[in-house]
């Protein structure tokens, strides 16, 4: 449909569509929405960028998509701190939750690394590009909302509590440090002065 149609108007109505038409027909057919939106997005940042948009149409589609990112960034932030109040405050799913962040770092870390040496010589990231990434992969939106999405109960409960351990890690923690990581394992690479975007 993009690319039938040269209007930057309709075409920034047509990505709207797909995120709010796309994740309801996830939803109905058993599937994640957020995790189908990610897939739209990577699909239509890339290709649909690439072979089914003018100049004009990538430049209001960047401006619209950039300010409605700022906003969902935002009101994220707020959801999150205002989840405290949902979670339940079990001792044993806080200790569960403390247990986790090292375990879910070091499974990043596994990962990250089988990936690399899988590219191997495609990449030049550098020898420290493992722990870079692995510190620098904030969690945050779609995990919370992947917590949120699970049906009521005792397992939900322990599962958000733990969740919501792992993210505020991530985000105070990683989030605050990952400029000083960054400087200290790549000093030739100047310090993002803000990790807000890799929250996702």
């Amino acid at each position: 449909m993009l690319n039938q149609i040269d209007d930057h108007q309709v075409e920034v109505l047509l990505t709207l569509a797909l995120v709010l038409g796309g994740y309801q027909l996830a939803l109905a057919l058993h599937a994640s929405g957020p995790l189908a939106m990610v897939v739209a997005g990577l699909l239509i940042g890339n290709h649909g960028r690439l072979f089914a948009m003018s100049d004009t149409t990538r430049q209001h589609l960047d401006i619209f998509w950039d300010i409605v990112d700022e906003i969902l960034n935002t009101v994220l932030f707020v959801m999150i701190g205002l989840e405290l109040i949902a979670i339940t405050l079990d001792e044993r799913y806080l200790a569960f939750g403390l247990a986790a962040i090292p375990l879910v770092l070091i499974t990043r870390f596994v990962c990250v690394g089988l990936a690399l040496k899988l590219i191997g010589p495609l990449h030049h990231l550098g020898h420290n590009a493992t722990a870079l990434l692995t510190w620098a992969g904030l969690r945050g939106g779609i995990s919370v909302a992947l917590a949120l999405a699970l049906p009521e109960g005792e397992a939900r409960n322990a599962i958000l509590t733990i969740t919501y351990c792992v993210v505020l890690f991530s985000i105070v923690v990683q989030g605050l440090t990952v400029g000083r990581v960054i400087g200290r394992l790549s000093p030739s690479t100047s310090a993002p002065s803000s990790a807000k975007d890799t929250s996702e």
